[in-house]
């Protein structure tokens, strides 16, 4: 204890603060480790050729891990060059269903390493940056075609995906 006056007033609103930011940082750094993964994660982006040139068409594809427990569909994906968004994926979604527990390839839509206003990066390392950034989960269920014998698969939306977005880059030599 301290003689009230004010310099003791100071150091127990020090004291309490201290006390306080220290509560916040340890809640703060447990919640972080509590939190699981993202359910859904891009584990590889593939570009074909491996070692394109200036003018040169690729192809690309992403690997992506549904670690969810129902399959997923609806993805809506990002893609960067050396930072520029492709407007190609601004109104596009990808309708492939991704089965849970298990590793899709998504392949995406062809590119040219250089364009009109987009020219070879100065260093010749294109970075090339794909972002999923929404994704919906999905129920799917079989039910009786009333003009067929055969029975229909039926695809619910069941939600969106959360814990996006999550990308991943890759640098290609040019």
């Amino acid at each position: 204890m301290c003689v009230p006056s004010p310099a003791c007033h100071r150091l127990q609103i020090a004291a309490a603060a201290t006390v306080m930011l220290a509560g916040v940082a340890l809640s703060a750094a447990a919640s972080a480790q509590e939190s699981p993964p993202p359910p859904l994660a891009i584990v590889a982006v593939e570009v074909t050729p491996e070692d394109p040139g200036a003018d040169t068409l690729c192809q690309l594809r992403v690997r992506v891990e549904n670690r969810g427990e129902r399959p997923v569909y609806a993805l809506r994906f990002e893609v960067r060059l050396d930072g520029r968004s492709l407007p190609a994926y601004d109104q596009q979604l990808y309708y492939q269903q991704l089965p849970a527990g298990e590793v899709s390839e998504v392949r995406l839509f062809n590119f040219w390493t250089t364009e009109t206003g987009r020219p070879a990066p100065a260093d010749g390392k294109l970075r090339v940056e794909v972002v999923l950034g929404e994704a919906s989960w999905l129920t799917v269920t079989e039910e009786q075609d009333p003009g067929s014998e055969q029975p229909v698969e039926v695809w619910t939306p069941a939600g969106a995906v959360g814990g996006l977005p999550v990308s991943r880059t890759v640098e290609l030599e040019l």
